[in-house]
């Protein structure tokens, strides 16, 4: 049983799967306490309703994309080695956005890591992320981005993303160091400016 804050059928709307189409599990639980996160009714577990497995799997099949992303809150604060057995048993491909800050259970078709600097991930996640996606809210932000960037794996995709409060700032920035490290790509949160969950 996991704590369920809401879950939606939509279009990926940040890093590299931005327009697919997915099934989106939202777990309550964080402890890491971003100053700026936009999803601050994830942080209390116990706020939120349970759901089970077998509900998760029955919706995630139910959806024509049959692939799900789990997220939060941080996910990896509960062992989602069943969830994802359960789920790839019934052909659903499985996405995961984490701070990595937890030990990595599950099995994934996709990581995209999103260090927090609260709780910085945990080394061996380094090597399995997918994308690499750094919000941006400050200069020393930028810092942060490239130290995690030399510790990932060579596939590893690169992003940037405007944290959503401040992104008609930093954007232009984010553009002018990008031009700059082309190693970077730019993130945005296409379902915001769409106004979609």
């Amino acid at each position: 049983m996991f704590p369920l804050i809401e879950d939606f059928y939509t279009l990926q709307g940040e890093g590299f799967h931005t327009g697919k189409a997915a099934y989106f599990l939202r777990l309550g639980g964080c402890d890491i306490g971003c100053y700026w996160c936009d999803s601050k009714i994830s942080w209390q577990a116990d706020f939120h309703k349970l759901i089970s497995v077998e509900e998760v799997v029955e919706k995630a099949i139910s959806y024509p994309a049959k692939s799900i992303v789990v997220t939060g809150g941080e996910p990896l604060t509960y062992d989602l080695n069943e969830l994802c057995k359960s789920l790839k048993n019934n052909g659903i491909k499985t996405f995961i956005e984490t701070s990595g800050s937890y030990e990595l259970t599950g099995t994934w078709d996709w990581i995209c890591l999103s260090p927090k600097k609260n709780a910085p991930p945990k080394e061996p996640i380094l090597q399995k992320a997918n994308e690499l996606k750094v919000i941006i809210y400050e200069d020393s932000d930028y810092e942060w981005a490239e130290k995690y960037a030399k510790l990932v794996n060579k596939d590893c995709l690169l992003y940037l993303q405007p944290e959503w409060s401040r992104h008609k700032k930093i954007t232009p920035e984010i553009v002018e160091y990008i031009k700059k490290d082309p190693k970077w790509k730019i993130s945005i949160q296409a379902h915001k400016f769409m106004k979609i969950p």
